[in-house]
């Protein structure tokens, strides 16, 4: 009797399972869906627009894992804007970018990866009300980063290995455009592709399987800024994401993303003055879906949607668009 009740005990939590997963499945397509009509709302952000995790929004966790070569290619898109008309100094930016990132993974334990972005800006400045409009275009600035497996779940029969933790640690390079010009004389701060800053940044990522169709994955990163040969530094950052990933067919995977970033106040010269428009804290949802054309092609589009803002200063920031292409080569195959 004992065996028999422990059975049906199990059997009514494999039921409980089995019906959330159901209910997950049928629930994250609307959720997706309302996230995008969301999207229409502009909301407030700080200096930096980038957000998420850059290796899991391009490699998902298929990607991430993966043994051997990954090439993915993304573009974005994305309009901000800080202070304001009616104290004449009202400055908007909207900004174009691709950027390509190769990864390779000589063993399930490490992975290193390279990041080479390219973008074009069209800013607008309104001061005193006199309008003056830049558009300028070139490289940004090259990331170099390693990712090493700290501890990873026994070996499931099922599942394979359900849950890994990874460090990560790495260096975005000054080796970008920042001194680009116009007539002899150089472009606005945000103007410029790259940042003319050699800055460093670690942190961590987690995973874990929750059965064949559904799994969690979490990171959290810092990012520690220098300034440039103008003076100009962004403020340090502080990013935090947690996605869920669901399989809806042999073809599609949905992923609902919540993206949090902390940046300081950027510091505009080497008096040390602090721009007052700039810095503060932000949370986005992010929609994705992800379409498998076999053969190691994976196509994804993505939509990052600001929902709460605790910011210093007068800023604004629309939705940020995002596309991406990404193959995936398995370890010991030739494309």
């Amino acid at each position: 009797m004992a065996r028999l009740g422990a059975a049906r005990s199990r059997n009514r939590t494999r039921s409980v399972r089995e019906n959330v997963t159901r209910a997950t499945a049928r629930i994250l397509p609307i959720v997706l869906a309302a996230s995008v009509m969301a999207a229409a709302r502009p909301a407030h952000a700080c200096s930096i627009c980038r957000c998420g995790d850059p290796t899991f929004n391009a490699l998902g966790l298929t990607g991430v894992s993966l043994q051997g070569l990954r090439l993915a290619l993304d573009w974005d898109r994305l309009e901000k804007s800080q202070g304001s008309a009616a104290n004449g100094d009202l400055e908007s930016n909207t900004e174009e970018r691709q950027t390509f990132l190769l990864g390779y993974s000589p063993s399930d334990d490490w992975g290193l990866y390279f990041r080479m972005p390219y973008g074009s800006r069209d800013l607008t400045e309104s001061e005193d009300g006199e309008l003056e409009e830049t558009h300028s275009s070139g490289l940004g600035d090259p990331e170099l980063y390693g990712q090493r497996r700290l501890w990873s779940s026994a070996f499931d029969g099922r599942l394979g290995i359900r849950s890994s933790i990874f460090a990560l640690f790495g260096v975005k390079t000054s080796w970008g455009d920042n001194d680009l010009q116009r007539d002899g004389e150089r472009l606005d701060e945000h103007a410029q592709i790259g940042t003319g800053s050699t800055d460093w940044f670690g942190g961590f990522s987690g995973s874990h399987q929750l059965n064949p169709h559904s799994a969690l994955f979490a990171s959290v990163q810092y990012r520690a800024t220098g300034s440039n040969d103008f003076g100009y530094e962004y403020g340090d950052v502080v990013l935090g994401n947690l996605a869920y990933e669901h399989k809806l067919s042999s073809r599609f995977d949905a992923v609902i993303e919540a993206n949090y970033r902390h940046a300081d106040r950027d510091r505009v010269n080497h008096a040390g003055e602090l721009d007052p428009n700039t810095g503060g804290g932000m949370l986005y949802v992010t929609p994705r879906l992800l379409v498998d054309l076999g053969r190691g092609w994976i196509v994804r589009a993505a939509v990052q949607v600001p929902v709460a803002e605790r910011l210093n200063g007068e800023q604004d920031e629309d939705p940020v668009w995002n596309l991406g292409v990404t193959y995936l080569v398995k370890h010991g195959s030739t494309p």
